[in-house]
């Protein structure tokens, strides 16, 4: 059976680089999941479990939104996370925002009767983070290189994020960690539930990102996960 694959994203952000249409025309994060969707559709081992571009929801009411939204989750089996740079809307909570909600159910073991009658509990869902590229075509304002220890590491602006996005990073019961020079804190090996890939990389290699987060999710007992909004 193919992957079942749960895209959340915030559509509307257009601060994202230009990849479809002439120079002048808008593109939002809508236009990456278009993209991915194309793949996950040509390819036998996953099923999209999102909505497609036309499909209108907005004259539906929250509430049947939320319980559309829950039965794709539900029957997903890896979330994708597509990180944009005004995906969080700061003058707002988290609890009021869609995206940290479909996080948590994707993160709960959701408990429902099938067709039978027989109750059938839905495990925790594989999780994986991708970083789209803003107008500029950096990754920056999120995740960049710097000089630390003697490898150099990558840093992940992490206050940027949903508060359950950034608890489900450096999550790991007992990470294999060193301390700088310059007072950074370098993890090494597998040190985040949900991992964070730029665009460029994971679409270059969508299998073996895909690959990982179910790896992770095999071992899901080495990490704190964090489910509430």
């Amino acid at each position: 059976m193919g992957h079942k694959i749960f895209i959340s994203y915030k559509y509307a952000d257009s601060d994202v680089n230009h990849i479809v249409g002439e120079w002048y025309e808008t593109n939002t994060v809508r236009n990456y999941v278009d993209k991915l969707e194309e793949y996950l559709k040509d390819s036998s081992e996953h099923i999209y479990k999102g909505e497609s571009d036309g499909e209108d929801l907005s004259k539906l009411s929250e509430d049947t939104i939320w319980s559309k939204l829950k039965d794709r989750i539900y029957d997903s089996t890896l979330t994708i996370v597509m990180i944009s740079k005004n995906m969080k809307e700061l003058w707002r909570e988290d609890k009021d925002q869609w995206i940290p909600w479909e996080i948590s159910y994707s993160l709960k073991e959701i408990s429902r009767k099938d067709s039978s009658g027989t109750l059938v509990t839905s495990k925790t869902n594989a999780m994986l983070a991708i970083v789209i590229p803003d107008k500029e075509n950096s990754y920056s304002y999120y995740t960049y290189e710097k000089n630390c220890c003697d490898s150099g590491c990558r840093v992940l602006l992490r206050d940027k994020l949903f508060n359950i996005l950034k608890k489900n990073m450096f999550n790991i019961k007992n990470p294999n960690t060193n301390d700088c020079s310059d007072g950074s804190t370098v993890y090494y090996g597998d040190s985040s539930y949900i991992i964070s890939v730029k665009w460029d990389d994971f679409i270059n290699s969508v299998d073996t990102y895909i690959d990982k987060a179910y790896e992770l999710q095999k071992n899901i007992d080495n990490y704190d996960i964090y489910k509430e909004v």
